[in-house]
């Protein structure tokens, strides 16, 4: 275990694991199989990538998702781990060229859609290579029961019996209930897993709903003022908008950009290169908040959004835990809002579920007719339980959530709209912690330098430096590398990379100060 808490320092410069993640790496790391459900902002991640570091041979990553690929890939190389995608947005040539250098071993992990794997040439380059791990992100997606069913998973089983050595398999997701667990268990042929859950319960999120007279407009003026009163307070920081149609997020992105806010919608009838630098400009902070449908899911990894708001009611509350799951992962105080009105209900009911009975092109997804309709049943009673989470007004909300997923919480949490009597809206113009002026000046150096550097490196300022390690920095004031390896999330790449510069700006900062 040594080995592992030396990975997790010096690639990603911290000296402590996150719970559940030491049990999952362990097991892995002795060849068994694995089912997590971990919810987002736990750290699913790193769960794979630091056995992919220490084992022999290479890790595979299945991934749903093109830009999460591109994300994770961007951010690996620049700690020093090799590693590399591939899909659809790169040229036959390209692949090949990613195939024959994965072939002599130049990478530990390879990202890969689940599409891709029984195509000819990836596994004519799978059964030859030494494949130590297949991880299965998003996994809840091979369960018709879960809330992004995508039949291409239950291809994965069948890649993973024409590989001469079966390797390890480890499933990942954020939400799950048994149904799904169990599902994903049998589907994917896990053998004897190690099974872990860890807490759905996520302190530093504020949970609050807000129920609305619809005014028979695809942007009702009560609604849209909250939001836009609410983004234009916090113009300063990222977050999202859920809405329930491509019009909404259109409309809302509008408005919000003419009352001065950075927005820009996103949703599935997008071309793929516009969502991909939609994805990107909010990744990397050009843009500030996003419009989104539930296309804007899975792989979001910015861990910095500080609000979560749903225009509408989303249709289970998977779907509502994983989308407000999205705020806070940094672990600082965010907010998940949601705004309800009752033709939201309606909407999901006949144009999004019922609708599914008389669908055609969802008729080649395999299923019988009496699975379709079991299927279809299934969604009405989750869209149900949904409406009463959003129509509640005297049992806590964090307490519904969690105990949705099994898990027991006191009766009341502080920190929802239930248990404090109505919406608790933070300040957005709120110092960093109380600085003083003379650590507010020194943090706001650091965090520019933090943006030069993702620019220099092409990574995510977050990547470099997250709010929290610049905060640390700012308290501390290191003067060396001894003193900088003690700060959470610079580890020995971090340090040989750009230590040095995150060193000039205090040592500079703090003589400039002395001399005055």
């Amino acid at each position: 275990m040594t080995q592992i808490n030396e990975i997790l320092k010096n690639y990603y410069g911290y000296d402590s694991f996150r719970p559940g993640q030491k049990e999952i790496i362990y097991n892995i790391m002795r060849g068994r199989d694995v089912c997590a459900i971990m919810p987002t902002g736990a750290g699913k991640s790193l769960c794979y990538q630091i056995p992919a570091i220490a084992m022999k041979g290479i890790t595979l990553v299945i991934s749903p998702l093109i830009s999460l690929m591109q994300d994770q890939v961007r951010i690996l190389k620049s700690v020093g781990v090799p590693a590399a995608y591939i899909n659809s947005s790169l040229t036959p040539r390209q692949t090949e060229l990613a195939l024959s250098r994965a072939m002599m071993g130049m990478y530990k992990l390879i990202y890969v859609a689940p599409e891709r794997l029984l195509t000819k040439n990836f596994l004519s380059f799978a059964v030859n290579a030494d494949i130590s791990l297949v991880a299965v992100d998003e996994s809840h997606c091979i369960s018709m029961w879960g809330q992004e069913f995508r039949p291409s998973y239950r291809k994965i089983s069948d890649f993973t019996h024409q590989l001469k050595k079966r390797p390890v398999v480890a499933a990942f997701t954020a939400t799950a209930d048994s149904t799904v667990k169990n599902d994903i268990i049998n589907k994917l042929e896990l053998v004897s897993p190690y099974c872990l859950t860890t807490s759905f319960d996520r302190p530093n999120l504020y949970f609050g709903t807000l129920s609305f007279d619809s005014g028979g407009t695809s942007l009702d003026d009560s609604r849209i003022k909250y939001i836009t009163d609410y983004v234009c307070e916090h113009k300063d920081e990222s977050g999202i908008v859920y809405c329930l149609t491509k019009k909404d997020t259109e409309l809302a992105a509008q408005i919000l950009r003419d009352n001065g806010c950075r927005a820009r919608a996103y949703h599935a009838g997008m071309p793929s290169e516009e969502r991909r630098i939609i994805q990107e400009d909010f990744t990397f902070g050009r843009t500030k908040v996003i419009a989104a449908t539930s296309a804007f899911g899975m792989g979001i990894d910015k861990p910095d959004v500080r609000y979560v708001l749903h225009y509408g009611m989303p249709a289970r509350i998977e779907d509502y835990y994983q989308q407000a799951g999205r705020a806070g992962r940094d672990g600082e105080p965010s907010e998940c809002i949601l705004l309800y009105s009752y033709r939201d209900y309606y909407i999901i009911k006949e144009y999004f579920i019922l609708r599914e009975r008389g669908d055609d092109e969802k008729k080649q997804d395999g299923l019988t007719d009496e699975e379709r309709e079991e299927y279809i049943c299934a969604q009405l009673e989750a869209l149900d339980k949904m409406k009463n989470y959003a129509v509640s007004k005297r049992v806590c909300l964090r307490r519904q959530l969690v105990e949705y997923f099994g898990e027991k919480i006191g009766s009341t949490c502080k920190n929802c709209s239930v248990c404090l009597g109505d919406i608790n809206r933070r300040s957005g113009n709120q110092e960093k912690l109380k600085l003083s002026e003379y650590d507010e000046e020194l943090y706001i150096r650091l965090k520019a330098k933090a943006k030069v550097l993702s620019i220099r490196y092409g990574i995510p300022v977050f990547a470099v430096a997250d709010d929290k390690t610049i905060m640390e920095l700012v308290r501390e004031k290191p003067q060396n590398e001894t003193q900088l390896r003690r700060i959470n999330g610079f580890g020995t790449v971090k340090i040989r990379q750009y230590g040095s510069d995150f060193l000039d700006v205090i040592r500079d900062y703090t003589k400039t100060k002395q001399n005055k």
